[in-house]
């Protein structure tokens, strides 16, 4: 390819969330699909997708996660404020709830020890870290993590601010609110992420090609906001390569009694929404615009 105008990070989330979920990304992951993954630690097949990692050299990070199933801190699942009373997570918006209500201890957040556990599945620190559910932008959390990982100098983050958002026709009502959110969250976060030398891609995209709404003209209309800050920037003297995320989540459909990261797996994680995104994401005519549009794929690592 030649000089490539985008710098494109297609990051598979919830690896390790059950052995179906695993084999899709591997299989899109193989197939060019996804250029890097983020593992749940507490997830049922979190050694799995560690091992698979290593065996496919799938550049791997860290998906935190303070909102789905246990604590992979064994003194946190009971009597904690990360939990309720089944000792479960207080779940997406139980969190978001819980912490607006200030019953979330900060001292709790066991952002270290999934980095401890992480290290001791992968044999090294997180290329990156994100949120599960976006929880690592939220007010307060935003602050610890930001310190977590400037401490373990772990380098690149995520910032869900995605352009054409708002315009976008796909999204039913309750989604557009809760992205309208994750954007507020997200945009709030920029200053305790930069004070603690954080970096991120230029653009991020992914929150209006979730499930079904992924397709290929979906993925290169949200491309195209990209594509056109790479074209400014070709009009400088040294033209310079933009840097993009799509956060995605391909699988295949999870048993029903079979994964998740304590409670089983979720209705998303069941239903046929996953495997659509892999087939999308591995669609030849996708592949094909990206080696037209001068689009080329890689980790974290080499942005």
């Amino acid at each position: 390819m030649p000089q490539p105008r985008i710098l494109l990070v297609v990051t598979g989330d919830d690896f390790g969330y059950c052995p179906k979920r695993n084999q899709g990304i591997v299989d899109c992951f193989k197939a060019g699909g996804i250029s890097s993954v983020s593992l749940l630690v507490n997830a049922s097949a979190a050694k799995d997708a560690a091992d698979l990692a290593k065996r496919h050299n799938i550049p791997i990070g860290l998906h935190a996660n303070l909102s789905e199933g246990i604590p992979v801190c064994q003194s946190l699942r009971q009597d904690s404020t990360l939990v309720n009373e089944r000792g479960f997570f207080h779940g997406k918006m139980g969190f978001r709830q819980a912490l607006g209500r200030h019953q979330i201890s900060m001292e709790q957040l066991e952002l270290r020890d999934q980095i401890r556990l992480f290290r001791e599945l992968t044999g090294h620190l997180p290329h990156h870290m994100d949120g599960h559910q976006h929880v690592h932008i939220l007010q307060e959390v935003r602050e610890v993590f930001a310190q977590v990982l400037s401490d373990h100098k772990i380098p690149y983050t995520r910032v869900p601010v995605e352009p054409g958002l708002h315009s976008c026709q796909c999204l039913p009502a309750h989604l557009k609110r809760f992205y309208a959110q994750v954007e507020k969250d997200a945009l709030d976060s920029i200053p305790v992420f930069r004070r603690c030398g954080l970096r991120w891609p230029d653009v991020y995209l992914g929150l209006t090609t979730v499930g079904q709404n992924m397709s290929v003209s979906n993925l290169q209309r949200t491309l195209s906001h990209a594509l056109s800050i790479s074209s400014c920037a070709a009009s400088n003297p040294e033209e310079r390569v933009v840097t993009a995320e799509l956060m995605v989540h391909p699988g295949y459909p999870s048993h029903p009694q079979k994964g998740g990261c304590g409670e089983g797996p979720d209705d998303f994680s069941q239903s046929a929404d996953r495997q659509h995104e892999l087939s999308v994401l591995t669609d030849l005519s996708l592949l094909a615009m990206y080696r037209k549009e001068r689009v080329q794929l890689c980790a974290f690592k080499d942005l």
